[in-house]
């Protein structure tokens, strides 16, 4: 039976040559990526910042409704079709979005070392990543297998196969696919499917390509049944991270121990959070997530 850990995970990261939170405060980040330094908002930042003064090459302001909106200002200049940056052996292109992203969730970093921790020695995991984005973390799970790569957006998945390609792992056994994550989970389900690990990264709403609509709340319980068919004893780990919602890390857990009680491992659930570079580093939190895992 998986034990639920109750006490709260952190689980922390650092810059890395080509990003690093600089500095954080007054409801704001500034972030390098590669050669250029951006400010983007950042409810979190409760705090004041440690420097007097910040530069950037561009800052995203929000719109005035709390549902997003908004756009970059820029004062440097900025490749508007984005520019190269790595993280280990992973390449891909990061770029202003209109959404606030730069193209990948650099706060996953320490999940993607975590999840090849749980597949160490492996060469022919199958994995799945839902709401896979540009692909970052399916690039970095391909190192240990067989991965199926799903989002809804037809042009985040021709990104994340541009991505493919510029890190030299075009030839990597990937299936790039259009779809909505809850359909695709529930027909694997059909297919009596099995993978090795399962990352799902949800938004809070969003659509699928044929309108199909999602929301957190709604859709979530389903789902983690869904992906829990598809997992057995066998199996190695389970992700769920979730931003921007009203709603605490325990809860996440509890939906998974409902629907893994009957599997060996463990439950885990934390924050997400990016240390700060220099003297007096303080710990954003930007993410909530749960995990089931199943050392071998």
């Amino acid at each position: 039976m998986a034990e639920l850990v109750q006490p709260p995970v952190i689980m922390e990261g650092a810059g890395w040559a080509d990003y690093g939170l600089v500095d954080s405060g007054d409801g704001r980040k500034l972030e390098r990526y590669g050669p250029y330094r951006f400010i983007r908002p950042e409810p979190q930042a409760l705090w004041s910042p440690r420097l007097a003064e910040w530069q950037s090459d561009g800052e995203f302001v929000p719109g005035s409704d709390e549902d997003g909106g908004g756009r970059w200002q820029f004062t440097g200049e900025v490749p508007p079709d984005g520019w190269p940056l790595a993280w280990n052996e992973v390449r891909f292109t990061a770029q202003c979005t209109p959404f606030r992203h730069l193209g990948y969730f650099p706060d996953m970093a320490p999940v993607w070392e975590w999840m090849r921790g749980q597949l160490t020695g492996r060469d022919d995991a199958q994995t799945l990543n839902l709401f896979g984005y540009t692909g970052v973390g399916t690039l970095a799970l391909s190192e240990c297998g067989p991965v199926t790569h799903v989002d809804a957006s037809k042009k985040s998945v021709a990104q994340a196969r541009e991505n493919a390609a510029l890190a030299g792992m075009a030839e990597r056994p990937i299936r790039w696919l259009v779809d909505d994550a809850a359909k695709f989970a529930a027909r694997e389900v059909r297919r009596e499917k099995r993978y090795d690990g399962i990352i799902l990264d949800p938004p809070k709403f969003g659509r699928g390509p044929d309108g199909e609509v999602w929301r957190l709340e709604e859709g979530l319980p389903p789902l983690i049944a869904d992906c829990r068919k598809l997992l057995d004893g066998e199996s190695r780990f389970l992700f769920l991270t979730v931003y921007a919602v009203r709603m605490s890390s325990l809860a996440l857990a509890g939906l998974l121990a409902e629907h893994f009680a009957d599997l060996p491992g463990m439950i885990e659930h934390g924050d997400l959070a990016v240390r700060e570079e220099g003297q007096g580093a303080r710990l954003l939190p930007t993410a909530i997530f749960a995990r089931w895992s199943n050392p071998e």
